[in-house]
């Protein structure tokens, strides 16, 4: 009887596709890394940090995120964007060697085919973006992006002020349903931090 690894290298022979290995992110001390991270970033903004709980469920991830991307939700000026855009790319570069593509909405949307050929891809702000229109063609980004998510098995950390109602309107149940198979969920709650 054949062996299912003596078949995946004959359908790699035969140019057939094959899933593309989930992304571990595994870092020691992922808590104090978090800290350090938050505190350079936000000391460059003039601010302080301050420790928040669900600060303590990014760094559960860090810690082991089980090929899994991550979903920021919530409340305004709770530091999605900062980790998003910032902190956790510099992170996954500076402890895993791993680079962080990172777009805000308006970028997915003009830059759509660029942005799924990237693996790790972080997308600032979802539910702000219109409706794509690339050469007269009508695409939902957000949506073609969490498909290449679970297809393709790419890592997503995704920051949004929708709640998961909002995020079933706007998106539908399939996207929600993509969303929560391909990420860990972190809702941001409380008031914003914004002074």
């Amino acid at each position: 009887m054949k062996t299912f690894e003596s078949i995946a290298a004959d359908m790699r022979s035969h140019k057939i596709m094959l899933p593309e290995p989930k992304i571990k992110i595994a870092i020691p001390d992922a808590e104090a890394v978090l800290q350090a991270g938050l505190n350079y970033f936000l000391s460059q903004e003039g601010r302080e940090m301050k420790w928040l709980p669900e600060y303590a469920h990014i760094a559960g991830w860090l810690t082991d995120n089980k090929g899994r991307g991550l979903f920021l939700f919530g409340n305004c000026g709770r530091g999605k964007s900062l980790l998003c855009r910032y902190v956790l790319p510099a992170i996954l570069l500076g402890y895993c060697q791993r680079v962080v593509s990172v777009f805000d909405t308006n970028e997915m949307n003009s830059r759509i085919d660029y942005v799924l050929t990237r693996h790790i891809i972080c997308i600032d702000d979802v539910g702000t973006e219109e409706v794509s229109n690339v050469y007269g063609n009508r695409r939902q980004a957000f949506a073609e992006v969490i498909d290449a998510a679970e297809k393709q098995n790419k890592l997503l950390i995704v920051s949004t002020n929708l709640t998961v109602g909002e995020v079933r309107k706007r998106y539908g149940d399939r996207v929600l349903d993509r969303i929560k198979s391909t990420t860990q969920r972190v809702l941001f709650e409380g008031e914003s931090l914004r002074g």
